[in-house]
């Protein structure tokens, strides 16, 4: 009993120090946010910041125009969700029920577009958008994303999990292939559809090099693009700037943080939501 106890609370030390080192880099983010620009140079690391200021987040508000970049964000971010969830179910269900010829040459290309890397693209991206004369809009920042083809991997195996029997039923009350799947395969799939809409969210609402190569326009910046801006250059680019650089990348991190802190119970096990026979 003795030997079980230490061994507990060995792997209880041992979460707790690894949870500090994930949590550190943020209380780091969110203390410099608060912080003047000359206490933040000289000691960014202390996670009390005195005396306190919110200056930066002022200058993100009045300076930036970080509430439209953070509209950008939210509009792309919700539209891709949607856009994602809806044919990653379609393309899954087709690829894991429907019998079409060359249908494991389809999932075989679909396993080998998740090893390409994604900076590989994004020439090709910006020469097709160009093209449609979509560069610069907000569908050319929507429409690329909107195909995952993790997340029709994903799909597809949850679906393999539903039983055949419960899709025969449905088919002898009468029931066509799309009406299975609506009614009945996709209610029972909520936990692996919950997994896509976070993911599928946090992916949008965080990417940075697709959005550098469809717009141009200050107008249509997204807060990623706004904060690589502030990084990388411009007027509020040059010199330090800790406090302004963290505050905004503090309010990027929230809406994330909050979706994962509110569904993590919904996030998808490997055989969770599936009927057993």
């Amino acid at each position: 009993m003795t030997a079980q106890l230490v061994r507990r609370s060995l792997g209880y030390a041992v979460l707790t120090v690894l949870a500090l080192v994930y949590v550190f880099p943020f209380l780091v983010q969110v203390a410099n946010a608060f912080k003047t620009d000359g206490d933040a140079t000289a000691d960014p690391l202390d996670l009390l910041p005195l005396p306190g200021t919110t200056a930066a987040f002022t200058t993100l508000f009045t300076q930036l125009d970080f509430p439209r970049a953070a509209m950008n964000s939210a509009i792309v971010a919700v539209c891709v969700t949607v856009g994602r969830v809806f044919f990653d179910c379609l393309a899954g269900y087709a690829l894991a029920r429907l019998p079409f010829r060359g249908r494991s040459v389809v999932t075989a290309s679909f396993i080998a577009v998740i090893a390409v890397p994604p900076v590989v693209l994004l020439i090709p991206k910006f020469l097709v958008l160009n093209q449609l004369a979509i560069y610069d809009s907000y569908t050319g920042m929507i429409l690329p994303l909107v195909a995952d083809a993790a997340g029709v991997f994903i799909m597809k195996n949850f679906f393999e999990s539903v039983p055949r029997s419960v899709e025969e039923a449905s088919y002898l009350d009468g029931a066509g292939t799309f009406r299975t799947f609506w009614s009945v395969v996709l209610p029972m799939s909520r936990p692996a559809v919950v997994t896509i809409c976070i993911l599928s969210f946090q992916a949008s609402w965080n990417e940075l090099s697709h959005f550098v190569v469809s717009r141009s326009s200050p107008d249509l910046n997204t807060l990623t693009t706004l904060v690589a801006t502030l990084s990388n250059g411009g007027a509020f680019g040059q010199a330090n700037q800790y406090p302004l650089k963290l505050a905004a990348a503090a309010l990027m991190t929230l809406p994330v943080a909050l979706l994962f802190f509110v569904f993590q119970r919904h996030v998808m096990a490997a055989s969770e939501g599936a009927v057993k026979e």
